[in-house]
């Protein structure tokens, strides 16, 4: 399919930018919410270094072998095409939540190294979300929400067709709520060498037909998605290219990430 929806005239605005645009009620503004955390896009050590530490405690929370090779930043953090959305708490800066977005702008996705996509994914802009992880506490579902909205409002940004992603279970349900579909419904679970070889659905999700299909559906989350000004999901505008980063040592934060 190669269906478009005009995001402009739908006064598309996954995360409310610029502040006043208006609904795609005539004259009606969006309504502003505020959220105890930011999203934003990894720009220097420090944001780094707390990406990874949630990353590797949240994997190591149900993946411990794996884990340990996630407590320094991958190559993939650094590489052109893709870059890390962290959740930051407002009260004291510690991270709340963390997702890696890959672009195939430049490179293949993670995924290709495990299967090759089908001809109806050959071709198009896509995106892969990898290495999620959110708090425990009462907000980390609310910041795992955020992290999806700041996904799609990239993708949005930046003219990608399809947002792909792999899950294993009982994980992969949370993508199945998104109206994510499975690529490859006749192999299920296939072992994904970027994720320790563990068995993962690929599922995909076409970017411009969520707001519709969701707006249809009345879908739970489609006015925290597309009706609401969200200013601390801070993630477009930005070059597809990443930050140069380097880490380093950084204190401890508070071990309250669960593996998503």
């Amino acid at each position: 399919m190669n269906a478009r929806v005009d995001f402009e005239a739908l006064n598309f605005n996954p995360v409310g930018i610029p502040s006043n645009r208006l609904s795609a009620v005539k004259n009606v503004r969006l309504p502003e919410e505020r959220l105890p955390f930011t999203v934003k896009i990894v720009r220097n050590e420090e944001e780094l270094a707390k990406a990874v530490y949630i990353r590797q405690s949240a994997y190591g929370r149900h993946l411990k072998a794996f884990a340990d090779a996630l407590k320094v930043p991958e190559p993939s953090d650094r590489e052109d095409g893709s870059f890390v959305l962290l959740a930051e708490s407002k009260l004291d800066g510690s991270p709340l939540g963390t997702i890696r977005l890959h672009t195939n702008r430049y490179k293949t996705l993670p995924l290709e190294a495990s299967v090759d996509l089908p001809e109806w994914l050959q071709g198009k802009s896509i995106a892969e979300a990898t290495r999620l992880g959110v708090c425990l506490s009462s907000v980390g579902q609310v910041v795992k929400t955020a992290l999806f909205k700041g996904f799609l409002g990239y993708c949005a940004e930046h003219d990608i067709e399809w947002m792909v992603c792999t899950g294993r279970s009982p994980l992969d349900r949370q993508y199945r709520v998104l109206g994510y579909e499975d690529v490859f419904p006749e192999k299920a679970f296939i072992p994904m060498r970027h994720v320790g070889n563990i068995p993962h659905r690929v599922m995909a999700l076409q970017v411009p037909m969520v707001e519709p299909r969701w707006a249809a559906a009345k879908h739970p989350l489609y006015d925290f998605f597309f009706r609401t000004y969200h200013p601390d999901i801070a993630v477009v505008g930005r070059e597809l290219v990443s930050p140069n980063v380097s880490i380093r040592k950084s204190k401890p934060f508070r071990e309250v990430a669960m593996a998503a």
